[in-house]
């Protein structure tokens, strides 16, 4: 077995141990608990790796159901958004970051996810022959990469080099 595989699964276990003893010591209720054991054991995480998207989404939209904070929420509706992405269904992900980011406006990850998307749109729309359509799609791409980028300015390096080319965004 790799070393990194081993060190892999030092780290899930060890994480696994850790979230176990913070969820018994933890002020939570019984609700939030269900929600975080979906996490813990994996069950998500194993589904979406391993490809299968049903089931992830089911269990997904169970932790949506039971978890009541908002920050958590938002990233339950992130990853809802991921598999939607991950599936074509752009629509949807699209959907989905709006809500993450309407629980926590502080994800750069959901602002760039719908930036490409709108990216691709602006693609097709080229491809379609409607200049004037793919421009809307790339002007709602740049805002969404700057607002990505003002959370994180050290990151998406490609998205501001985009930026720069078109002339949508000077940097310093």
């Amino acid at each position: 077995m790799p070393r990194s595989r081993i060190n892999g699964n030092f780290i899930d276990k060890t994480s696994s141990i850790v979230a176990n003893i913070l969820l018994q010591i933890i002020p939570t209720t019984s609700g939030e608990k269900r929600a975080f054991s979906y996490y813990r054991d994996g069950a998500i995480m194993l589904a979406q790796s391993e490809g299968n998207y049903a089931e992830a989404l089911q269990n997904y939209y169970e932790a949506t159901r039971l978890e009541i904070d908002p920050y958590d929420r938002s990233y339950i509706l992130y990853n809802i958004g991921l598999i939607h992405t991950s599936n074509g269904e752009h629509t949807k992900a699209l959907e989905y970051y709006f809500r993450a980011l309407e629980r926590n406006p502080f994800l750069p990850q959901a602002f760039n996810n719908m930036a490409v998307i709108c990216h691709y749109r602006g693609e097709q729309a080229i491809l379609q022959g409607d200049s004037e359509i793919a421009e809307a799609w790339f002007d709602q791409a740049a805002e969404y990469w700057k607002q990505a980028i003002a959370l994180t300015p050290g990151n998406y390096i490609e998205a501001q080099n985009w930026l720069k080319i078109t002339k949508r965004f000077e940097f310093e």
